[in-house]
This record gives C-alpha cells, sequence and structure tokens, in this order.
C-alpha cells in the first residue's frame, strides 16, 4: 500500500511522497527501498539508513529535534508503539491451511506420512523422521537427517538445517511476546515477522518454545543443545555449542555468546549479552551483560525493587570492606 494510504489509517502525519509503494517493515540492521523502518532514538539515524530505506516511522518527538532531509518519506507518530504495532500488523499474512503430505506436491515424502500436515512450499530434506501429528507452516526448509517428535508446530518461513533433532511437544516460530500499552491502557499485540533459523545439529528437547523475531529471525548456531521445558523468546540469538538445562527462560533480543553452559530454571532478562565460555549457575537470573568468560552465580531474595538495589549495592562492596576493616573472611 502507498504512504497516503497507511498515513491515513493510522492518522499519521506524512513528510515525503504520498504515493511512494510500502511493501514490508524491516529492521534498522536490514532496511530495504520500500520497507518502512522504526526509529524511536536519534542514535539509531545514519546516513545508511537515511539513504535505503523507504520511509521512517519517527516519534514526533524525535522529528521535531533530528533535521531529517526533506526528500525523506516520513511518518510522524504520538504514540509510537502503538503505530508500530499497527503497521506490523498490515504486514502480517495468515498461513495457508495445513494438509496432509500425502496430498503435496513435494520431493523426499518420508515413509511415515499418515499424521504429517504441511502447508505450501515446503522443503524437506533426504533421510528426515516426522512422529505423529506434526505440523508444518509454509515456507519452510528442513536439511537433511532430521528428527522431528510428535505433536510438534513448526511455523512459517522456519530454517532448519541439517542433523536436527526436535523431540516431542515443541512449538518452533510462534509469536513473541510483543505487546505495547494504549493511551487507554489497554494491551495491543506487535505482530511478528520474522522467523526462526536452527543450525546443523542442533539437538531440542520436549515440550521447548522457540519464538519467531519481530522483524528478522530467533537464532540458534550449530551445536547448540537445550533440555526439556526451555522458552527462547523472539530475537534471541543463541552462540554455537551453548547447553541450555530445563526451565530456562531467555527473553527477547538477548545475545548468548558461544560455549555458554546455562544452568537450570536461569532467568535472562532482555536484551542481555554474555561473552563466549560462560557458565551460568542452576537458578540464577541475569540481569546485566556477562562481558568475560567465568562461572557466575545470580540469586537474590524476592523484594520491593528500591530496597533490592540498595541491597545489591553494598553486596558488591562486601570484599572492599573485609579488607578496609581487616575482617577475617569466613
Amino acid at each position: 500500500m502507498n504512504l497516503k494510504t497507511i498515513s491515513k489509517k493510522l492518522n499519521l502525519d506524512l513528510q515525503g511522497d504520498p504515493s511512494f509503494e510500502i511493501d514490508s517493515l524491516c529492521s534498522i540492521d536490514s532496511p530495504k527501498k520500500n520497507s518502512i523502518v522504526c526509529v524511536s532514538k536519534a542514535k539509531m539515524l545514519d546516513e545508511n539508513l537515511l539513504k535505503n530505506a523507504g520511509a521512517l516511522l519517527i516519534d514526533e518527538n524525535l522529528f521535531k529535534t533530528f533535521a531529517f532531509p526533506k526528500s525523506s518519506n516520513i511518518l510522524i507518530s504520538g504514540n509510537f508503539k502503538k503505530s508500530f504495532a499497527e503497521i506490523a500488523c498490515f504486514f502480517k499474512t495468515t498461513p495457508s491451511e495445513p494438509i496432509s503430505i500425502k496430498y503435496r506436491d513435494i520431493k523426499n515424502i518420508p515413509t511415515n506420512t499418515d499424521s504429517l500436515y504441511i502447508g505450501k512450499n515446503i522443503n524437506l530434506g533426504k533421510n528426515c523422521h516426522f512422529g505423529k501429528n506434526v505440523v508444518i507452516h509454509d515456507n519452510t526448509h528442513i536439511g537433511d537427517n532430521c528428527y522431528v517428535g510428535s505433536n510438534v508446530v513448526i511455523h512459517s518461513n522456519s530454517i532448519i538445517g541439517n542433523n536436527v533433532s526436535i523431540q516431542d511437544g515443541c512449538i518452533i516460530g510462534s509469536e513473541g511476546f510483543g505487546n505495547t500499552l494504549s493511551n487507554n491502557f489497554e494491551w495491543i499485540h506487535i505482530c511478528h515477522l520474522g522467523n526462526v533459523v536452527i543450525s546443523d545439529y542442533v539437538s531440542i528437547g520436549s515440550n521447548c518454545c522457540i519464538d519467531c523475531a519481530t522483524l528478522d529471525s530467533t537464532v540458534i548456531e550449530s551445536g547448540v543443545i537445550i533440555d526439556n521445558l526451555v522458552h527462547i523468546a523472539h530475537n534471541v540469538h543463541i552462540g554455537e555449542n551453548t547447553a541450555i538445562a530445563a526451565k530456562t527462560g531467555i527473553a527477547g533480543s538477548c545475545k548468548i555468546g558461544k560455549r555458554n553452559l546455562i544452568g537450570g530454571m536461569v532467568g535472562i532478562v532482555d536484551h542481555i549479552k554474555t561473552a563466549d565460555d560462560v557458565i551460568i549457575t542452576a537458578t540464577s537470573t541475569v540481569y546485566k551483560d556477562i562481558d568475560k568468560p567465568g562461572t557466575y552465580t545470580g540469586i537474590m531474595p524476592i523484594s520491593e525493587h528500591v530496597s533490592w538495589k540498595r541491597i545489591a549495592f553494598w553486596i558488591t562492596k562486601l570484599d572492599k570492606i573485609v579488607k578496609k576493616f581487616n575482617i577475617k573472611k569466613p
């Protein structure tokens, strides 16, 4: 649709060419000529973005403070997150109804086809094995020598490499937990347009959920092993040969380094980065970046946040206090 249509539907001010055609919503890292890129902070703006994006969605306060070229196509919003959520919904497509693989024209049909249901444009590698009641949605690629257990759902546009094992009950590529509040304090869901990419030799235990990215890809690199009941949220990137134990939850947009060992019931808050060769002990909460290799533990009793910040501050100073007053360590 063109910018004039989008601006009218969402009640946005428009600078630029109202007839300019838009066909996608893209991230800042991969702008395209006919795409909209959403920019909330001035530090995100650079010459490459202004040159290559078809149009920008900008918060009105940022528009007032930054000198945009007159030639730029800009949608100006008084409620940036709400507008982003609404634009994302414009480009969300509904997958086709999966039907029995028997009725699809597809190469490398596995022998156990009784309860394998697939959408359109599915690419299956050689020597793949499927359990009962597996559903694979449109535009999905699965490599050679893969095993997919019973009751697994693989959502549209997923890319799965060679020699991957996905155990029973997993959901790959489901919608991420991305929401924003309206001015009336009602939740608006942000449609997710990205996918999941799983590299070679990955092992995923039973009942795991790996959410698709908001715009780009949630990535599981090669050699990663994941235990049962693990949740990996949208936009997460897991480095190669990392091991994740059961009941761990990794929130959105985290970047986990290579060869990390993550214990059971670990919680990692959003936008965290970890270095390579990090060990996180069981039941830890990770609330800040880990920038060097080592073993880390983060366990604190729940309390009011203001109190917790004071306690955490003094805990980090205990070693210095001991040295200053020459206190004998236990």
